[in-house]
């Protein structure tokens, strides 16, 4: 008897798409149009005859019936993964599992990793995105991209701060330093009309400001340091992650403040950085690692490939 299956590639599109709350950045995190995104999804939809995301003016969200069946084909393709790995594992194919937030996943790692797998076509990858605490001991994953700042390590006061938390525990990790959590504010140049803006930040602040939910203190902080009066306006945008934001400030929403790191891909194209307004806050981005595990070629072969890339990173953005 045949079985009665949407499309794995729909499923799949909708597995990001859900988990990200935004098809722009889907697509970049599938290297796809954010066109073929909307089509997989509406193909599901039609298939189902059930609507799975609100089509809000700048962003989507999840219906009750979505959040559902997000739950239901996230826990299949993950059984479908794991069977998967397990296969190739036993082709000697190692199986690495990288951690990873979700904008730097998008901006920064999704657009370089063809070239660690042409590097070391023996080895496989497993993206997981998220900005919650990696547990490296349980396993959630073999390495992981984090931003924050190290135990016991002390920054000015006056520097934005960062407001993660990056292991759940710190015993045993090895924490290889890749660069500096830099913020500076991006738009788009039609947005602007006086010149100055782009090196005073008094003019920066009577611009409309968009703001970003997982580093809610990144403008107010920028303000503080460059001794600026706080905002007093009612009215805030605000979105969930720096992709979202970038996203809007291409739309012409406003200024983003964003890491200048995620600056170094194409997916910017077209917005100008405010670079002599940037702020370094008190983190660095670092990859982390077991170190009863840095012997283990996967890992090794990682480490030694995202600090060549970081390092190639430091000189586009200058």
């Amino acid at each position: 008897m045949s079985r009665s299956l949407p499309s794995l590639t729909a499923l799949r599109v909708f597995d990001v798409a859900g988990r990200l709350q935004s098809f722009s950045g889907a697509a970049v995190e599938l290297n796809i149009t954010q066109g073929a995104v909307s089509r997989q999804i509406r193909a599901l939809e039609d298939e189902l005859q059930v609507p799975l995301f609100t089509r809000l003016t700048r962003q989507v969200q999840l219906t009750d019936e979505g959040k559902a069946y997000l739950a239901e084909v996230r826990s299949a393709l993950n059984q479908i993964e794991q069977a998967t790995l397990r296969i190739r594992s036993g082709q000697n194919r190692a199986v690495l599992t990288i951690s990873v937030l979700p904008s730097v996943g998008s901006f920064w790692l999704m657009p370089r990793l063809a070239r660690f797998s042409q590097r070391h076509p023996d080895i496989e990858t497993r993206i997981i995105s998220t900005i919650g605490p990696v547990n490296l001991h349980a396993r959630d994953a073999d390495v992981a991209i984090r931003v924050g700042a190290l135990p016991g390590r002390r920054y000015d006061p006056l520097v934005p701060r960062v407001d993660l938390s990056m292991v759940v525990d710190w015993r045993g990790v090895l924490a290889d330093e890749l660069a500096p959590d830099t913020l500076v504010p991006v738009m788009l140049p039609s947005l602007v009309t006086d010149e100055r803006v782009w090196t005073e930040p008094a003019l920066l602040r009577e611009l409309p400001l968009i703001h970003t939910a997982s580093r809610p203190n990144a403008w107010p902080d920028w303000m503080r340091a460059y001794k600026l009066p706080p905002l007093k306006s009612a009215r805030k945008l605000e979105y969930g992650h720096f992709f979202m934001s970038l996203e809007a400030c291409r739309e012409g929403e406003g200024v983003a403040i964003v890491p200048d790191l995620l600056l170094a891909s194409s997916a910017v194209a077209g917005l100008r950085a405010a670079s002599a307004c940037k702020v370094r806050s008190a983190g660095e981005y670092y990859l982390l690692s077991l170190n009863e595990r840095t012997h283990e070629p996967a890992i090794q072969a990682f480490r030694e490939w995202v600090q060549d890339e970081m390092r190639t990173t430091a000189v586009l953005t200058g």
